[in-house]
């Protein structure tokens, strides 16, 4: 079995630079998490905030990071090649004041129709006194946030097209960081401006996406975009990104429909299930936004140029080489995370508003979500792969199939389970998406390598299998050597407990001849010193 390729040693480069602005993000995100959780807990003003924020994500995913990202950095690599620069700024000036008009539009829109749209997706918060109002009022708040994030997200592509990954990658952090200075300094303050304490973390989301944008532009700038406020219908880049945006809006919006009715059921399983249930997805995707989006980012421009050039072999082992590095390293962190789900989430969470029985209850559920982490994972390459080919109506069509599965899934399963139904359901549904993608891909580009990533797996799974069992009796020996329910013993144990569970399937790994995985720790380590130094 041969190691990764120079080009899955670039790709596993670039992804390691992804990985440390990513990183960043995430731990960000996780400490605005805690801050979260340790003022509000999981009751029901954090289910009103997480609701609200359903409305303005919906909309993002359809116009903004989703459909929107899909097609337009193909979109902008080709015309980079074909236009140079100069082309590619054009484009660019042309898609951002789309954006900018569409989204301001939907925003007005949902500022009109906020009270009917929450009433949608949370009547059952109408039982609970003040708490439908809340949700709306928040929702308000939060609206502006599509434009916003629909900017960052454009710049996004731009840089990333560019191979600018870092930067980019760190965008998000910026969001993060608006969020915690926010509640830190405003949640005081809310009372006396008659507002709730939970409109603090509102505010931030408006603040965090002025930065995420504001964050990009430096650099765009010395790359030589400058902004000029046009629209041209009939530039044929924009007509290309709204012809990919077409298909691509209908699938995300088919997967919408999966989140309306997954919050509609959360929100009748009583107060706590909606919290319980996204501070278990943000753990899911902590390992998803630094191993999933990071490769994926790295590898979808250099699969465009490959598209652009007819280049079947080298889309082939790019994509091959993506998959393989997905299985390497998410299997293992699929494993830990159910292994260590009741210890990660009273580290993490356990604590001010947060108790004991929100801790059980969010580690099931991050249990269920982690079963799906790889399936998540792979659709990240998968399905950009299909519109760099100009084929998007492939991956609409597989993802509206299995949304309709998940929503027939998460309706029966939520009888017999609750809330975990729902996590469960969704998790299926990303692995039975993932594995059609892949097999549609194999048939398109007449195979991917199978063989070798049938060996990448199963020797994944055997060093996968031999560290969750180490991991799971070392967690139990330690509980005797340092018992006690103290923070610090309680990170030391899980501590020790991550960094013998990863020695034992680094030997593991050599055992069994995984060199990928090998080839993929050197490069990633060796592009995080390189940073460091830098």
């Amino acid at each position: 079995m041969s190691a990764l390729q120079p080009p899955g040693r670039k790709l596993a480069r670039s992804a390691g630079v992804i990985g440390i602005a990513t990183t960043t993000s995430r731990i960000l995100g996780l400490l605005r998490d805690q801050i979260i959780a340790y003022l509000f807990g999981a009751g029901n003003a954090v289910d009103a905030y997480y609701v609200a924020f359903r409305i303005p994500n919906l909309l993002r995913d359809l116009f903004a990071e989703g459909a929107m990202s899909a097609a337009f950095v193909p979109t902008f690599t080709r015309v980079l090649v074909r236009d140079g620069r100069a082309g590619a700024w054009r484009l660019a000036s042309n898609v951002v004041t789309t954006l900018i008009v569409a989204t301001g539009l939907l925003v007005a829109l949902g500022l009109i129709f906020t009270t009917p749209l929450v009433t949608a997706f949370a009547g059952d918060y109408d039982s609970v006194p003040g708490k439908l109002d809340l949700t709306v009022q928040l929702a308000r708040l939060m609206l502006p946030f599509l434009t916003l994030v629909a900017i960052a997200a454009a710049f996004m592509g731009m840089l990333n097209a560019l191979n600018r990954f870092f930067v980019p990658a760190l965008s998000p952090a910026m969001f993060n960081v608006g969020s915690i200075l926010s509640m830190v300094l405003l949640v005081p303050l809310m009372p006396g401006v008659g507002l709730p304490p939970i409109a603090a973390v509102a505010i931030g989301v408006l603040v965090g996406g002025v930065g995420q944008a504001a964050v990009q532009l430096p650099l765009l700038h010395r790359e030589g975009f400058r902004y000029r406020p046009v629209i041209d219908l009939r530039d044929p880049g924009l007509r290309q990104v709204l012809l990919l945006m077409g298909p691509g809006t209908l699938g995300l919006a088919a997967t919408q429909i999966n989140v309306f009715v997954n919050t509609v059921l959360a929100t009748g399983e009583g107060t706590g299930a909606v919290s319980w249930l996204n501070y278990a997805f943000r753990l899911m995707y902590l390992p998803l936004g630094i191993v999933g989006v990071s490769i994926a980012t790295a590898a979808v421009p250099s699969i465009a140029r490959h598209a652009e050039r007819d280049d079947a072999p080298g889309m082939r082992h790019d994509i091959a080489n993506g998959l393989a590095m997905m299985l390497v390293l998410n299997l293992p962190a699929t494993a830990g995370l159910i292994v260590l789900a009741g210890p990660i989430v009273s580290v993490l969470f356990e604590r001010g508003a947060f108790t004991s029985t929100d801790t059980a209850a969010t580690a099931a559920a991050l249990v269920c979500y982690a079963a799906g982490l790889t399936g998540y994972s792979v659709v990240k390459i998968a399905t950009p792969a299909f519109y760099a080919m100009g084929e998007a109506r492939t991956p609409v069509t597989v993802t509206a199939a299995t949304v309709l599965v998940n929503v027939v899934l998460n309706i029966l399963l939520v009888r017999e389970v609750g809330y975990l139904g729902l996590a469960a359901g969704t998790s299926i549904a990303a692995i039975l998406n993932a594995a059609v993608l892949v097999a549609l891909l194999r048939r398109r580009l007449g195979g991917l390598e199978g063989g070798r990533l049938l060996v990448v797996f199963g020797r994944t799974t055997a060093a996968t299998v031999v560290m969750s069992v180490a991991t799971y009796a070392l967690m139990g020996a330690l509980a005797h050597v340092l018992p006690g329910p103290a923070l610090p013993l309680q990170v030391a144990r899980l501590a020790l407990a991550i960094a013998g569970g990863m020695a034992v399937l680094a030997v593991t790994a050599w055992a069994v001849g995984l060199r990928e995985f090998t080839d993929v720790l050197r490069a990633l380590s060796s592009r995080f010193l390189g940073a460091g130094r830098r």
